[in-house]
């Protein structure tokens, strides 16, 4: 299968996604992986705080990174071992934006990339209950046995690509998306000074000086009042259709990090349709309260997700989206 490109996953310290600690590469030759790279690193200077969430995630610590280059001393190592590849990565929106988010704090220059992203394009290859990392390994035939750990993530999406293409008959990742009838993603160059800033970069800029308690909406707890539901806002037509909300018809369920009403807001700047229920209409059930894609082996649903899985049963092709999946996915 001549299929080449390299595979990338960030983790990163906090939920700034300009806040990379490690990352893992995988290049791919004919289909086969044939040189690895991971770099622990230091996040970029005041962006470099690592939350308790994120550590229970990935297990990297403030420790583990003392002694490591910070990013801008590292990204040009990592820019050498990526080379003219196009990039792929699961959710590819998050860690190409850790790599534009990453620079513009730091102040230097961010290259073009062309990408492709295995969620976007796994939803229309697989028929799965959800499409997270474990789920869609199994399904491509390359089990992941350590989720989170940045090289074998990047392995198992990179195993996750050279199997769509498989299936396409393509030999090339441009190839892949030609015979899908989908444009390949890509991204601009950045350079300081010339260009504005990401979204998710002055959003993180702005919120510097807020304090993390007592805001707005927010009880001291950290956890929002879902006790409404807010409007369904009209979806953002001028968003990335290569996004993975973009088109999506979204609900929420359970307990998240953000109020609802903010939430809905959020998914809709990026292109998703919110409802309150779960109809025949929804492809996406976003599920908080701690829940992991694994809990759909496992039986641990809220009611919706219990509609979810009778619909899914039936026929109707809706996608499970733990808390962590859908933070990432909106930056």
């Amino acid at each position: 299968m001549p299929v080449d490109f390299t595979a990338i996953d960030f983790e990163t310290a906090n939920g700034f996604r300009g806040s990379p600690c490690s990352v893992g590469l995988m290049k791919v030759r004919d289909g086969v992986v044939v040189n690895e790279g991971y770099w622990l690193m230091r996040p970029p200077e005041g962006h470099d705080h690592f939350d308790s969430r994120n550590i229970t995630i990935h297990g990297i610590t403030p420790d583990d990174v003392l002694s490591a280059p910070r990013f801008k001393d590292v990204f040009p190592e990592i820019h050498a071992f990526i080379g003219d590849d196009p990039l792929v990565a699961h959710n590819a929106a998050f860690d190409i934006g850790v790599i534009r988010s990453a620079s513009e704090v730091s102040g230097m220059p961010s290259p073009a990339f062309d990408y492709a992203c295995t969620v976007v394009l796994s939803r229309k290859n697989y028929s799965l209950p959800s499409y997270s990392l474990p789920f869609v390994a199994e399904a491509a035939g390359v089990p992941l046995l350590n989720h989170h750990d940045a090289t074998e993530d990047a392995r198992a999406c990179a195993g996750i690509m050279v199997d769509i293409a498989r299936r396409q008959g393509s030999d090339s990742l441009r190839g892949v998306f030609r015979s899908m009838k989908l444009a390949m993603p890509h991204i601009d160059a950045y350079e300081p000074g010339l260009d504005e800033m990401s979204k998710a970069t002055r959003s993180a800029l702005g919120k510097m000086g807020e304090a993390p308690e007592g805001a707005a909406g927010t009880p001291r707890g950290g956890r929002s009042s879902w006790s409404t539901e807010g409007p369904n806002p009209l979806p953002n037509a001028s968003a990335d259709p290569t996004h993975p909300l973009y088109g999506q018809t979204l609900v929420f369920t359970g307990d998240i990090s953000l109020a609802r009403p903010e939430a809905k807001l959020r998914a809709a700047q990026y292109g998703a349709q919110c409802a309150s229920s779960v109809t025949r209409k929804t492809t996406v059930l976003v599920v908080g309260s701690g829940f992991a894609a694994s809990d759909l082996r496992h039986g641990r649903l809220t009611s919706k997700a219990q509609r979810v899985l009778e619909l899914q049963r039936r026929g109707q092709g809706i996608e499970v989206l733990s808390e962590g999946e859908f933070m990432q996915m909106i930056g």
